[in-house]
């Protein structure tokens, strides 16, 4: 979620140390020497004025460079403003960074640029944004604030250079500078002024680093020293309240409930300094309505965005980046509430406003892109969806590059959608594309690569090339295993993926063993009564049938029936599947009225849960009918297959294949009753039906019964005369 907030008031903060005398501009001319300590004071008072000028003038000649742009410039001006100034203080140690050293960057600067992409947008984290003008000096006192002054405006203009490291080796210095000044530090004046700003610059660099942990420190000394300057009413204790709650809300797992805290503290003091309606309070707003957002509390959510929106378009009107970013965030909340055609409506005037102030070819135009095809994703518009997943990629890499995490997601939306598409070829190719992505600019052990490999095993599991499948899923779970621990729930899931691959390829004793591993996982990690648990006791139930161990195999069923029937209740869906399989095992075991009375109540539950026409209830009622048949009762298996095939024909094209099947079935029983004629009308159909959709004749079977892999055989009945 994005936001944006533009520089705090008061910009152009000015260092005043003389009340008696205004400034005036004089151009740079080469100072006079300092006197040495053989001089009188009276040469001292009057060659001092005109070195301070000189420095103030270049200080301020880099601010205005640097504001315009110029950042060259404004970089000259301040060293030369610098080494003026150090020939007043005599400092031992340099106070500027090496320009070789700022020159070798370190490729992984590319990795930590994903951590933070905030730019345009953020939360209110850009106060003491703007570099400090001077008036002239004439203090002794006062050269060290002044020194301190021209190294945070350094660190001001590396952090528009994007020299993070450099930014804060300035400001550090120009933090120690100032601790070193004789003067008294009053309550309001400018040594604890820019103290705080020093520190808010310090902490804004490791927040953009992402060392949250080490900016929380540093915003909670500025808190301190805020607290103890100012009343606790004032703008920049609330400033630093909010800079905390973004930091809180940005830790590797999200501390929601302390940022909460630390923006509601921050959002009373700027209503009753500033008024409901003033641009601080809206950037607090947006800043809490994330965290509902985060929490999926979406009514709250959307009911501080439109507050937050309110205002942004009452200061800003309805083209500014801050009212996109509220857009973007209420849109975002439409759509997690399925609320499709408002999030679309949202997303198209962010758009429209991110390319007019951003350009066709940025990130979040890009990023955009993707939330829009979205939609179209979930509404089954595939053509819209994969025209805007692609423009997305398109303008995503001409904005970040081939290599970038943005690239990679979008990469995996494609790959979703071929997938589901059953384009499984073109699904394959954007995934390894989007992996090779994520494999250059990801951490090694980066869920995201686990989630693609996955992906990837997925379709060579359904396309049946299980050798691939599970050499993916072993590489992802081994991933998981290193960065997520060996007990995590994730690594369960992608067990249960080995799992299922091993007894595809009927080597059930290895699927009986990683079953294992899982449900050891997923009841360390939840307990015995869990839905996760549950499926995991029916996949080992299935294992045990298919290697004959029924009564371990009914104990594992019944305890999975057990778990959903507590959390679901008994009509849902997944308690009429165990009932299935519990009526299976009594069949096999010969305990065929016991079977019965399972599969009467799987279809009750089955028509409760999912309504009397539904596929699961053909499909039961069906099974039914071929028990009936076995048993030789036919009436009553006729009754069950002219249910199936009354549900079918409602629901399904008339000639659908599956029809043919039932009227299959219906026709053996009428050969088992001797009913000739029905018998050859039925078969007939069946045949027509078959041939239609390309199916050769031997897809007709006589006398035929598939037990779900149980594969029995009836009798062979008298032939037909």
């Amino acid at each position: 979620i994005i936001n944006r907030e533009e520089t705090q008031t008061d910009n152009q903060r000015t260092i005043n140390t003389s009340a008696s005398m205004d400034y005036t501009h004089h151009s740079p001319r080469t100072p006079t020497l300092i006197a040495s300590a053989f001089d009188d004071s009276r040469m001292f008072e009057q060659e001092q004025p005109t070195q301070m000028e000189v420095v103030a003038d270049l200080n301020n000649m880099a601010v205005r460079s640097l504001n315009d742009g110029h950042h060259a410039d404004a970089e000259k001006y301040f060293h030369r403003a610098l080494d003026k100034a150090n020939e007043l203080t005599f400092f031992s140690k340099p106070l500027t960074v090496s320009s070789s050293r700022r020159k070798n960057k370190s490729e992984n600067n590319v990795k930590n640029l994903y951590i933070y992409q905030r730019g345009e947008y953020d939360e209110g984290m850009h106060t003491f944004a703007e570099p400090l003008t001077l008036d002239a000096v004439y203090d002794s006192l006062e050269y060290y604030s002044v020194t301190a002054t021209i190294l945070y405006n350094m660190g001001q203009l590396c952090m528009r250079m994007d020299e993070d490291e450099e930014a804060s080796e300035y400001f550090m210095k120009a933090l120690a500078v100032s601790k070193s000044t004789d003067s008294p530090s009053k309550d309001g004046d400018d040594n604890v002024l820019s103290t705080l700003a020093i520190l808010h610059n310090i902490g804004h660099v490791q927040y953009r680093s992402g060392t949250y942990e080490e900016a929380v420190r540093t915003y909670i000394k500025a808190l301190e020293i805020g607290r103890a300057s100012f009343s606790e009413y004032h703008l920049e204790v609330a400033a630093t309240l909010n800079c905390l709650g973004v930091l809180h809300f940005h830790m590797p797992k999200a501390e929601t409930s302390r940022a909460m805290e630390l923006y509601l503290e921050s959002l009373a003091i700027r209503r009753a300094v500033l008024g409901d309606n003033h641009r601080d309070v809206a950037t607090t707003l947006n800043n809490v309505g994330r965290i509902h957002y985060m929490k999926g509390e979406y009514d709250e959510a959307l009911s501080f965005y439109n507050e937050a929106l309110r205002i942004r378009r009452k200061i800003f009107g309805d083209s500014h980046l801050d009212v996109a970013a509220t857009i973007y965030n209420a849109g975002q909340t439409h759509h997690q509430r399925g609320e499709l055609s408002e999030a679309m409506a949202l997303y198209k005037e962010f758009l429209a406003i991110a390319k007019a102030r951003l350009g066709s070819e940025h990130r979040d135009v890009a990023i955009m892109l993707k939330c829009m095809a979205q939609i179209h994703h979930e509404r089954k518009e595939y053509d819209k969806a994969t025209a805007l997943y692609q423009e997305a990629l398109s303008v995503g890499r001409a904005a970040l590059g081939e290599m970038h995490p943005e690239v990679a997601s979008t990469l995996n939306k494609l790959g979703n959608l071929y997938y589901e598409k059953g384009d499984f070829d073109s699904a394959i190719r954007v995934y390894q594309q989007g992996l090779e992505v994520e494999r250059a600019v990801l951490d090694c052990f980066h869920p995201n690569i686990t989630v693609t490999l996955t992906n990837i095993g997925q379709i060579y599991k359904l396309r049946g090339e299980l050798s691939s499948a599970l050499r993916l899923y072993r590489e992802a779970v081994a991933i998981q295993k290193r960065s997520l621990g060996e007990n995590h729930p994730s690594v369960s899931v992608t067990l249960s993926s080995i799992a299922l691959i091993h007894y595809q390829n009927r080597n059930y004793a290895k699927a009986l063993d990683v079953y294992q591993e899982s449900l050891r996982i997923r009841r360390d990690a939840y307990h015995d009564d869990h839905l996760e648990v549950a499926s995991t006791m029916n996949s080992i139930g299935l294992v045990l049938f298919k290697m004959e161990l029924h009564d371990l195999a009914m104990q594992s069923f019944l305890e999975g029936l057990r778990i959903r029937r507590k959390i679901l209740g008994d009509n849902h869906r997944d308690v009429a599947i165990i009932l299935y399989n519990i009526a299976t095992i009594h069949l096999e075991s010969g305990n065929d009225d016991e079977a019965m009375n399972y599969y009467r109540e799987t279809l009750k539950v089955e028509r409760a849960a999912l309504g009397p026409m539904h596929g699961d209830v053909v499909l039961t009622l069906q099974h039914i009918g071929q028990v009936h048949q076995q048993r030789g009762e036919l009436n009553e298996a006729l009754d069950y297959f002219t249910e199936a095939l009354a549900i079918q024909r409602q629901t399904m094209p008339r000639e659908s294949v599956a029809v043919a099947q039932t009227l299959n079935h219906i026709g053996n029983v009428y050969l088992q009753r001797g009913n000739t004629e029905a018998m050859v009308r039925v078969f007939a159909e069946a045949l027509r039906i078959f041939r239609k959709a390309g199916h050769g004749d031997n897809e007709l079977i006589i006398s035929g019964f598939n037990f779900y892999g149980l594969s029995k055989l009836h009798p062979e009945s008298a032939p037909v005369a």
